[in-house]
């Protein structure tokens, strides 16, 4: 029991009975103090008591306080400072001493780093986190001044002062970028943060874990029943909200993935997840193609998914033309039966059984075999000309060789997050875009020149070495990003079709009386467009406290041209009645005139019969703008020695529209192209004339080869994902008699 308890210096000072004493109160020479603040006993240190705000890096009290909650500052970017990890030390790794003004720093960190046992002839990525270290930091112990930093920082620091002479501040600039915060790593929060630890493991550690990783981790944590009191029903939530996330494909994704970096299908089915951790009901959800960039070994699962919300009492509407959707929906609205002015009608209401028995509904067709995407007669083979990627590392890439034969259509599978866009993109897009992209040579060839330099990164290869690039004139990536983001951009521009069409109407006898060159049909440039509204056709009233509206210009009615210039017919048309045609109409009004209809046929060949010729850009869907590029490629008529690189291309695509896709991309070839195309659907897939397949899974378990050759060998791999459900796609074709050779 205490027997003397008393204050002095303002503390609680608790002084023990010795037993030998017979309960007598002798003072101990070692005294327990005790108080109110949130601190170790023993070091005295303060710690900030945890709560929500202290662990949210949206909050100012929680956020780290150098680089403000954002995980990264700009600093000397690692990156550009050593642009490629595979080459050793003595090959060049580092770019700033690559250079013969500042190769003598190079020298001096060598002999030192011999010194520490730092390996300089092993690639840059296989050294060892305390070599790492010694690269950067380079401190030597016991010595003084500029010769004590022999590292990475030491040199920089060196010349942070010389920053008054102008081609110091200019190399500087060269490697500065956005760099990982040194006081948060990266983490985003206050150090105070990461001194609370769940299972050995801070917040920082359990976000750069993958989701698969983290649901380990939690299920793993066992809880004593006084701990299972407290956080019992969190931790409930946290497993329930994980495996929904799982659910949707998403387990490859780290929890600490910038949003801006997620594809548009792995943002939407975030939101599926986060809707079915609310637990609503009597909600309806309106779902846009959610099997964008989906495998077919992941679609059952959206399925499941959304069969729990309905299950919970909501109602799903779901956009899609993907079969495996349509087969579980409880009821079909099929819509049709063209697009654009011959569409908008109602064609079928009810049960998948019920449209597959519907006669003359295309989509019943097509999911019958009636019609389908036929196999080719026969695949190309490899020649000698190939493109070779050694060593491609970019994101989750394990370090893989991969060979693209080119003159061939060459699809890139593969789960979601097993690697194709890093591939393609980071990898190959990025190499044969610049061509100065190649490996520096060592260190000893590399020619002397003088103070300013070529910029650092420009050889920022994500592979060892790329071969054949030789043989590629053009590479062409053809993505869904707008092809304009103004309303002044449109279909009939882009193809280059509007300037055969300003030049008809130029030659008019009336425009020639009048002296309006081509020019003044343009809405683009003054002349004989509306300088009210500058040729918009609207004009943006400012709103102070309010979003800006945009009304109908009152000088033109919209019409974007001044009246002179609409007098001006083409039988009996102005050029802002012919910009309100679609592609079809315009194709019969301008019958005859060449220029006009070759442009104008390649939209209707790719399907976008339906488009306005002046139809703002803004308006139009990833998917069109995609074709509409893909059309503009197939005016130039000439592809020898292009390659044309597709990302998904079927996205918001009918089983039609896929068909005339797939001609146009025929047509690339037999002008002498090649194609690499991203794609989930079998129906491209198997048309494909070899096949690169990625995985075996995403994210860090993903990243490798794991089959290569045409359609028929992936089918028979039993490794491969893709091949599983392409198996039975070419068994049908078996059976209806399609053969290929």
């Amino acid at each position: 029991s205490l027997e003397i308890c008393y204050r002095e210096g303002g503390e609680a000072v608790v002084e023990f009975p010795d037993a030998r004493a017979g309960g007598s109160a002798i003072p101990l020479p070692e005294r327990l103090t005790f108080n109110d603040r949130f601190e170790c006993k023993s070091c005295r240190i303060g710690y900030v008591e945890p709560e929500p705000r202290l662990f949210s890096f949206n909050s100012p009290y929680g956020a780290c306080p150098r680089c403000h909650g954002f995980g990264n500052t700009i600093d000397f970017d690692p990156d550009l400072v050593i642009p490629d990890p595979t080459r050793s030390l003595d090959e060049g790794a580092i770019d700033p001493w690559t250079k013969p003004r500042y190769r003598h720093f190079y020298h001096e960190f060598r002999r030192v780093a011999r010194e520490q046992g730092v390996r300089l002839d092993v690639p840059y990525a296989q050294l060892t986190k305390k070599e790492k270290e010694f690269v950067w930091d380079g401190r030597v112990a016991g010595m003084r001044g500029r010769r004590a930093w022999v590292g990475i920082q030491g040199f920089f620091a060196y010349l942070e002062r010389k920053k008054y002479k102008l081609h110091v501040r200019v190399f500087l600039s060269r490697y500065r970028g956005y760099a990982l915060c040194p006081e948060c790593q990266g983490g985003r929060l206050r150090k105070e943060a990461y001194w609370v630890k769940i299972a050995g493991q801070d917040l920082r550690a359990v976000c750069r874990m993958s989701i698969d990783q983290v649901r380990q981790f939690f299920d793993g944590l066992q809880l004593t029943p006084f701990q299972e009191v407290i956080a019992g029903k969190i931790l409930q939530e946290v497993r329930q909200r994980l495996h929904y996330l799982e659910n949707v494909g998403l387990e490859y994704l780290t929890l600490d993935r910038l949003t801006a970096t997620l594809s548009g299908g792995e943002a939407q089915r975030i939101q599926l997840a986060s809707s079915l951790g609310s637990q609503l009901v009597g909600a309806l959800y309106v779902l846009d193609e959610p099997s964008i960039g989906l495998h077919s070994r992941d679609t059952s699962r959206l399925i499941g998914i959304l069969q729990e919300l309905r299950a919970q009492g909501n109602t799903i509407l779901v956009v899609e033309h993907d079969p495996a959707m349509m087969q579980a929906a409880d009821r079909i609205l099929d819509l049709g039966p063209g697009a654009g002015e011959n569409g908008g009608r109602v064609q079928f209401a009810g049960s998948y059984q019920e449209l597959l028995a519907q006669n003359g509904n295309l989509t019943a067709s097509y999911l019958r075999g009636d019609f389908r995407i036929q196999l080719p007669s026969e695949r190309r083979k490899p020649g000698k000309k190939e493109l070779k990627i050694c060593g491609a590392f970019a994101h989750n890439l394990k370090d893989i060789d991969v060979s693209i034969p080119l003159g061939m259509m060459v699809a890139v599978t593969g789960v979601s997050g097993s690697g194709k866009s890093s591939l393609i993109y980071d990898v190959l897009y990025a190499a044969l875009r610049d061509r100065n992209a190649e490996p520096a040579p060592p260190l000893d060839l590399k020619p002397a020149e003088d103070i300013i330099e070529e910029p650092a990164g420009a050889s920022r290869l994500r592979c060892r070495r790329l071969e054949g690039s030789e043989h590629i004139r053009r590479v062409v990536l053809v993505d869904q990003s707008p092809i304009g983001r103004t309303p002044r951009s449109n279909p009939v521009t882009y193809v280059k079709a509007f300037d055969p069409i300003r030049a008809l109407f130029a030659s008019q006898p009336a425009a020639r009386k009048r002296g309006y060159s081509p020019g003044y049909f343009s809405f683009n440039i003054p002349g004989g467009r509306c300088e009210t509204c500058q040729g918009s056709g609207v004009v943006t009233v400012e709103m102070q406290f309010l979003a800006d509206v945009e009304l109908v210009c009152e000088e033109c009615k919209g019409t974007r041209f001044q009246p002179g210039v609409l007098e001006i017919t083409y039988h009996g048309k102005n050029i802002h009645e012919v910009l309100g045609m679609t592609v079809r109409e315009a194709l019969g009004f301008f019958s005859g005139i060449s220029p006009v209809v070759s442009r104008l046929r390649i939209l209707e060949e790719v399907g976008l019969g339906y488009l306005r010729l002046g139809q703002s850009a803004t308006t139009l869907s990833g998917g069109e703008a995609q074709r509409i590029k893909l059309g503009a490629h197939l005016a130039a008529r000439e592809s020898e020695g292009t390659l044309y690189l597709f990302d998904e291309p079927t996205t918001g695509l009918h089983f039609d529209d896929i068909n005339k896709l797939l001609a146009a991309f025929r047509k690339l070839l037999e002008s002498g192209g090649s194609i690499v195309v991203i794609e989930h659907n079998l129906e491209v897939i198997k048309t494909a004339d070899w096949i690169i397949d990625l995985g075996p899974e995403g994210g860090e378990n993903g990243g490798r080869v794991v089959a290569v050759g045409p359609p028929e060998k992936i089918a028979r791999s039993a490794n491969s994902h893709t091949g599983k459900f392409l198996r039975p796609v070419l068994e049908r074709h078996r059976q209806w008699g399609e053969v290929v050779r």
